[in-house]
């Protein structure tokens, strides 16, 4: 179908799979066609001993981890509704979630990959076992291309064992400072969390229905996750509860691995979640995140923060809930944001939403490397156009 498309009427192709994150990025030119592939979904290679696995990139993630359970192993990369998402639009979007602090995102577990450009050429990279190193890593090229460079077909990971237990700790903070604090204490502490995340009151809210436990809901909460064996978390879990106790009001909360688990799902789908009209992702320095989240709460927005990360996830409360509105509290924040040398990305919003890409999607750019990169891979800018790249470009 590409080829025929690059030789022919060269329409503009969107590849898509479970859908879940069409909204993300620049508007696509009307007419576009969406390139399918829910239908990849096979299992090509599993050797399971050798912790690596090779499958088509129309494989829901959900169906991923099932298979991977089966034989005590896992891709510890948090994808948002993981029963649609489907591998190769999650690596394309670059999706993660908590974990993303202690066992990073995509583009360290995706060792092989093949995939179709826009010229209908079907290439490959990487392999299928982990000491791989020859050639240019195009693997890590495509994770969160968003379908701009090529079509991914196929994909092998490596993978990690399971882990015996998951416990978070939560501790809460009245004001930011005191939040910073506690951050600074993780940045020193003898232990090593998988995760470390912020939630303002309002996210903690809208989070305990989804988490099905009391949170508290007074303060900024922050939620340490720790994974390993028992011995590992239980002696974590005692190190951080010393090394907070100075900072945080009243006595943490030690979550039991049922409640842990059932908090880290809803951390993950947070994102994915909310009613709210807007959803926006920040990322800056994890050194400023109080800052922005201290302006975002003032705001009137929920806010997650992957504080060891430098990400914050927030959503627009519903009194704006018209384009205007919103461009205007976004327009407030980003000035915080750019002073802080971070960006401001929407993630989702209103379908019937109209606004320039640099307001109010992504800052479609070109330098050099990009143009370069685009015109080997796609020359008649046919995929995915306007998501990372401006649609009306004409490649040269």
């Amino acid at each position: 179908m590409l080829a025929e498309n690059y030789d022919g009427p060269r329409a503009p192709l969107l590849p898509v799979g479970g859908r879940t994150g069409l909204r993300f990025g620049g508007g696509m030119p009307a007419g576009s066609v969406l390139v399918q592939t829910g239908d990849l979904r096979r299992v090509i290679d599993y050797p399971d001993r050798d912790m690596t696995i090779t499958v088509e990139a129309g494989l829901r993630m959900e169906e991923l981890h099932e298979r991977l359970a089966a034989q005590q192993q896992r891709l510890p990369v948090d994808v948002p509704q993981s029963h649609r998402a489907t591998l190769g639009g999650a690596i394309a979007c670059n999706a993660s979630g908590p974990g993303r602090y202690g066992y990073g995102t995509f583009r360290d577990y995706v060792i092989g990959i093949s995939a179709v450009d826009g010229r209908g050429r079907l290439f490959s990279a990487g392999g299928r076992v982990v000491k791989n190193v020859a050639g240019y890593d195009l693997c890590k090229l495509l994770t969160g291309s968003l379908g701009t460079l090529a079509v991914i077909t196929q994909v092998t990971l490596k993978l990690r064992p399971q882990v015996e237990s998951r416990r978070f700790v939560l501790a809460s903070a009245r004001q930011t400072s005191d939040l910073e604090a506690m951050l600074a204490a993780l940045n020193t502490s003898a232990t090593r969390p998988v995760a470390i995340e912020v939630l303002n009151p309002k996210a903690a809210w809208q989070l305990r229905s989804e988490a099905r436990q009391d949170l508290p809901t007074e303060m900024f909460l922050l939620c340490i996750g720790f994974e390993g064996s028992t011995l590992e978390t239980d002696w974590q879990i005692k190190t951080v509860l010393q090394e907070l106790q100075p900072h945080c009001v009243g006595t943490p909360l030690v979550l039991t691995q049922e409640n842990a688990d059932l908090l880290w799902r809803a951390l993950t789908e947070y994102q994915a979640a909310s009613d709210d009209p807007l959803t926006f992702q920040i990322t800056v320095l994890p050194s400023r995140v109080t800052a922005v989240l201290e302006q975002a709460t003032a705001l009137g927005m929920a806010v997650q923060a992957h504080a060891g990360n430098g990400i914050l996830i927030g959503h627009l409360p519903d009194r704006y809930a018209d384009a205007g509105n919103a461009l205007q509290l976004l327009g407030t924040l980003r000035k915080t944001i750019q002073q802080a040398g971070g960006s401001l990305t929407v993630l989702n919003c209103e379908h019937d939403w109209a606004a320039p890409a640099g307001e109010f999607g992504i800052s479609l750019r070109e330098d050099a490397l990009q143009r370069r990169l685009k015109l080997a891979f796609d020359p008649a800018n046919i995929l995915s156009p306007g998501r990372l790249w401006p649609a009306a470009v004409t490649m040269k």
